[in-house]
């Protein structure tokens, strides 16, 4: 069984973007600027967007946090948007989610101009993915195929099955996969929690894609042998016996999937690297495009 390394794969990505960077800064160009707008002190979002922060500044990024209390309305947030929408240095924009109860996520999506939308989740990106045009990639799904093209799985007439119909991974995942590209043409399933004898259509799969959000939900008797097997999901699993209380598992049972699996991600360690290497992969690309508009 190959082990799916999200760490080795995510830094050939970040290394090849830091290249780039500093072929760029020969050239007296300015730096890409990604800001991230996190509102409320939810302690996961807090971790991720620093996180990404830590990542623009490795490859040579200009970030920014924009921190917001819990009580901002929708209308603040909107009003800042459209600033960042029209500030020509700003390249990305990224808005972590999950919102206060008071702020419709839908709403904010539309708001961030589509062609800072780094995230990919703006309706006129998601539009461009269904017809298998260029635009931004939501990251999660980007990056599981940037790391199937670094260990160079074939996909091409494959049978793919995704399990998880989420506009952030399932769905873009499955078009991802099923659009005419060098890691796509598969032949897609999309499965989800209506789905009736889940079994039948996962043994089926070549490559095999779980984001349902359930720890150790998939088992071995549920792949097919050799099947490629990417596990999306992360949960924190409570344990009173570990320091921080908690750790961290996947919608695949490792232990038992390992044995039947051709390859596998680990978690952590796997799509959630990747994950952040997109992000900075589509923050390059929307860079690249604001600097053709002000050149």
């Amino acid at each position: 069984m190959v082990l799916l390394d999200g760490k080795y794969t995510s830094e050939l990505v970040k290394n090849r973007i830091k290249n780039e960077m500093a072929e760029m800064q020969t050239k007296g160009l300015r730096k890409p600027h990604l800001v991230a707008i996190l509102v409320g002190s939810d302690g996961a979002s807090k971790t991720y967007v620093e996180s990404k922060e830590r990542n623009c500044q490795l490859v040579g990024f200009d970030s920014t946090i924009i921190r917001l209390d819990d009580s901002t309305s929708e209308n603040d947030l909107v009003q800042l948007i459209e600033k960042l929408n029209i500030d020509n240095h700003i390249d990305g924009i990224l808005v972590q989610f999950p919102l206060p109860k008071q702020i419709s996520e839908n709403k904010i999506t539309q708001t961030i101009a589509p062609h800072k939308d780094v995230d990919g989740f703006h309706d006129v990106n998601m539009g461009k993915l269904a017809k298998g045009e260029s635009g931004f990639v939501p990251a999660t799904p980007l990056g599981i195929t940037m790391m199937l093209e670094a260990y160079n799985i074939e996909t091409a007439g494959k049978h793919c099955v995704v399990i998880g119909r989420s506009n952030i991974v399932g769905r873009p995942m499955s078009l991802l996969m099923s659009n005419s590209a060098p890691y796509g043409n598969c032949t897609v399933t999309l499965c989800h929690s209506k789905t009736v004898h889940l079994e039948h259509f996962t043994r089926q799969a070549d490559i095999l894609i779980v984001a349902l959000g359930k720890p150790g939900f998939v088992k071995a008797n549920m792949v097919k042998p050799n099947a490629v097997v990417i596990d999306v999901g992360i949960t924190r699993v409570e344990d009173s016996t570990r320091k921080n209380g908690f750790y961290l598992k996947g919608d695949v049972d490792f232990n038992e999937v390992k044995e039947v699996a051709s390859h596998l991600t680990p978690v952590p360690g796997g799509v959630g690297l990747m994950t952040i290497a997109a992000l900075l992969e589509n923050t390059l690309k929307a860079y690249k495009f604001q600097l053709k508009q002000t050149l």
